[in-house]
């Protein structure tokens, strides 16, 4: 299974923020969407960042409440990792392990066509064993 079926079933609605936003209106966004992250793009939609409750929680360590009336730009991740639509999802499984993030902006053509994250991943992996399960079973049984 590649990257493009899981984008074919959930769709390709990738949300955004301008850099210079806050962190409290990001994570407003965050909740509000129901989302646990956000690419960080300029005015030109160009990729600047991600930033995820993970960022925001390491950072709020690290500066307390004042963190709140950051740019989020100051807490994001620059280096953004992305996927093609024609990655397997099991390398994208192993990518987004061993580097230890969630979500993967998926590029094509050098154009964003959508994000998955490691839930839509595994659940789409399980969805897979399922079925190869099914027809296991139902081998099996058809042989006795």
């Amino acid at each position: 299974m590649k990257i493009a079926d899981i984008l074919d079933t959930k769709g390709s609605t990738v949300h955004s923020v301008l850099p210079w936003l806050t962190v409290s209106e990001v994570v407003e966004r965050l909740g509000r969407l129901e989302i646990g992250a956000v690419l960080v793009c300029d005015e030109h939609s160009t990729m600047k960042g991600i930033v995820s409750e993970r960022d925001i929680v390491r950072a709020l360590r690290k500066h307390g409440t004042t963190l709140l009336t950051m740019p989020v730009s100051e807490v994001m991740t620059r280096y953004v990792q992305t996927a093609s639509p024609d990655e397997t999802v099991a390398h994208a499984m192993a990518r987004m392990t061993s580097g230890r993030y969630r979500h993967l902006p998926v590029v094509e053509n050098g154009r964003l066509v959508g994000m998955v994250s490691i839930g839509d991943l595994v659940k789409h992996r399980v969805r897979e064993m399922e079925l190869e399960t099914g027809v296991l079973r139902d081998a099996l049984i058809s042989r006795y």
